[in-house]
């Protein structure tokens, strides 16, 4: 039974690979290759090194607060990048390309480090005290 659901998966992705091969363009590619290797070679070092810094300079209560922090500003910008850069580039949505993005990204990344610094307080209250 595993080789008929193998064989149907090749076929699926073969078939898949015909219906694209018209589409394939040197954009298309250039998509392809420089997506991982400016995640491999330019993002992954960078945020690595980040993570270093913050282990290193911020205070232990506060480490994993400000991570989820980073990593929710990260997906913030990653969201907004494609409005910021082209704001009107796709199809007509009413409601949708009448915003001020870049207040509305600096709105989200607000809440969120609000967010970040009321988990810490929050969590920093709830440590019992030494001196009880």
């Amino acid at each position: 039974m595993r080789w008929v659901i193998g064989a149907l998966g090749v076929a699926m992705g073969l078939w898949g690979a015909v219906l694209v091969l018209p589409l394939v363009s040197v954009d298309l590619a250039l998509w392809f290759v420089a997506g991982p290797l400016v995640h491999d070679v330019l993002l992954a070092p960078l945020f690595a090194g980040f993570g270093l810094l913050i282990a290193r300079w911020v205070p232990k209560p506060w480490r994993a607060a400000v991570l989820v922090g980073g990593t929710f500003t990260g997906v913030l910008v990653l969201l907004a990048v494609p409005l910021l850069w082209r704001p009107f580039a796709g199809g007509p949505n009413p409601g949708l390309v009448d915003r001020d993005y870049p207040v509305g990204l600096l709105v989200a990344v607000g809440v969120t480090w609000l967010g970040v610094l009321a988990a810490t307080l929050v969590r920093r209250n709830k440590r019992p005290h030494a001196d009880r």
